[in-house]
């Protein structure tokens, strides 16, 4: 599922419109990522959490020449998937294995 995939989805199920979906699901996705940005973590019960996690410099290696290189430091987002998620998709897939 992609964003508009995601607006079209909300907006069937809430019934309104696509126009005023879409603006309410930017403004969602823009106070999270502005969130993360300050350093901020996000909790979504049920759903899982966000939070920004630091990793070190390391030397990597150029995949095309195999050259190594110094990777630097870096904070990037991370999400933890919630137990009811986890549950909730292990089910499904295991169903969906089954038949």
């Amino acid at each position: 599922m992609n964003k508009s995939e995601l607006i079209e989805a909300l907006a069937e199920k809430v019934n309104l419109p696509v126009r005023e979906t879409a603006s309410v699901t930017k403004t969602i996705i823009d106070t999270m990522s502005e969130a993360l940005v300050r350093g901020d973590s996000i909790e979504i019960r049920g759903f899982g959490s966000f939070t920004v996690k630091k990793y070190g410099s390391y030397t990597g290696r150029n995949p095309k020449s195999g050259e190594q290189i110094n990777v630097a430091p870096k904070k990037l987002p991370f999400f933890k998937v919630g137990k009811d998620l986890r549950e909730r998709v292990d089910e499904a897939m295991q169903e969906k294995d089954d038949k």
